[in-house]
């Protein structure tokens, strides 16, 4: 898959196929600028967890691992798959997600 491509989709559209393996696909009701924010709130903790693990840092790791699951979750890949919760809910999930990580990152 090239860049710029998007990953193939299970039939359902819930998972994405990359190197042969599904992972939960991200809500597709997220309005794209939310979803964007979201992406980089997980970019962000990816590099945190990488840079806590290289210094053997293990309270800013479990910090970092932290954010990293709550912008999984506000994106729809965990937690209660999105395709079984009601709008309103994942709205709330997402709302509540990205105001959480905004917040952290704030200071």
């Amino acid at each position: 898959m090239e860049a710029h491509q998007s990953p193939e989709k299970t039939p359902d559209g819930h998972f994405v196929v990359i190197g042969g393996r599904k992972w939960r696909a991200t809500d597709p009701s997220l309005p794209e600028e939310i979803a964007a924010r979201l992406r980089r709130h997980l970019m962000s903790a990816r590099r945190a967890v990488r840079s806590a693990t290289t210094a053997g840092d293990a309270t800013a790791e479990k910090a970092a691992r932290a954010r990293v699951q709550q912008a999984k979750v506000a994106l729809g890949e965990r937690g209660t798959p999105w395709w079984d919760q009601p709008e309103d809910e994942r709205r709330r999930r997402w709302e509540e997600g990205l105001a959480a990580l905004d917040s952290e990152a704030q200071g």
